[in-house]
């Protein structure tokens, strides 16, 4: 017997799809553990402290929210399996996923795979990852630890520009690192950020480390003409050069963008295969923010409850 509703991921999205599929009497199946920076529960798992999400006005820490996604979701009636799903087949229905050599069949299935930062791989990068380097300025800049600080923000591209103009509300001066000596980003907001007094690019430039033992306290940069290294003292360092959404599985039987984001319809859940239905980052190229994931999730696990009624 194939299971009515399958959820791939376990962040804000997939666990709300969850919550109101299993409110719904659908007993969703959750495949939690597919995310391809290999954490399961997605981005929020690497994130120490969440100011933004409504209803927690002294913060909670991202695995600690994400814990609490998955309790309610599971006292409502969903099922949780810690495995990968490592291939799928979406061309009839009920649709194959495979976990390792065990098939499971879904009349119908929403994806929540959500996407990975970029990051540079930098060799002090793991230590001081959320001690100073966040690849989230909207969701980590209003934090304590960089307010009235100096921050360095890395990109060239719209996102890079938005993200050092944001932090300028917090940090004592923006330091916009970028590896040419122009912007890809679009002349408007090109334009704000040049005229910003707050806001100091260095260009050509590139870092190539991150300085502090506990903490960040400064970002080591190359110049890529002369080759010179300088250090730049500062409490932040933001990671603005893009999203991976993890859609590698589906490539070829969904359809994706030029970047690998999954296309819905409209404003709906939808996507190009009927009775497949995406939510969260995987699918928003946009905002990627846990608030937007989980409200994707409600809107994916009502569109996937109306299209069972229908089927």
């Amino acid at each position: 017997m194939s299971e009515r509703v399958v959820i791939i991921g376990s962040g804000p999205a997939g666990l709300t799809a969850a919550l109101y599929a299993a409110r719904a009497g659908l007993e969703p199946l959750v495949f939690e553990g597919f995310m391809a920076g290999g954490v399961a529960g997605g981005q929020l798992m690497t994130t120490t402290e969440v100011e933004n999400f409504p209803g927690f006005p002294d913060g909670i820490t991202g695995p600690e929210l994400v814990g609490r996604m998955r309790a309610q979701s599971e006292k409502c009636g969903a099922r949780f399996r810690p495995e990968d799903v490592d291939r799928a087949d979406l061309s009839a229905r009920p649709f194959a996923l495979w976990a390792g050599d065990e098939k499971v069949e879904a009349q119908s299935l929403i994806i929540a795979t959500g996407a990975t930062a970029k990051r540079l791989s930098l060799p002090s990068e793991e230590r001081l990852w959320n001690r100073g380097i966040s690849a989230c300025a909207v969701c980590d800049g209003a934090l304590p630890i960089f307010r009235g600080k100096v921050l360095v923000v890395v990109g060239g591209g719209d996102t890079a520009m938005e993200e050092a103009t944001y932090l300028t509300h917090f940090a004592s001066k923006v330091v916009l690192v970028h590896r040419r000596r122009e912007f890809r980003a679009s002349k408007a907001m090109q334009a704000r950020v040049l005229s910003n007094p707050k806001i100091e690019v260095r260009w050509n430039a590139v870092p190539v480390d991150a300085l502090g033992e506990k903490v960040l306290e400064g970002v080591r940069v190359r110049d890529v003409a002369s080759g010179a290294e300088s250090d730049i003292p500062a409490s932040g360092l933001f990671y603005a050069i893009g999203h991976t959404p993890n859609t590698a599985l589906f490539a070829g039987q969904l359809e994706r963008d030029e970047t690998g984001y999954l296309v819905t319809r409209g404003r709906s859940t939808h996507t190009s295969v009927e009775g497949v239905f995406a939510a969260g980052d995987v699918q928003d190229r946009v905002y990627r923010q846990a608030v937007t994931a989980a409200g994707s999730g409600c809107m994916a696990a009502l569109d996937c409850e109306r299209w069972l009624a229908g089927a």
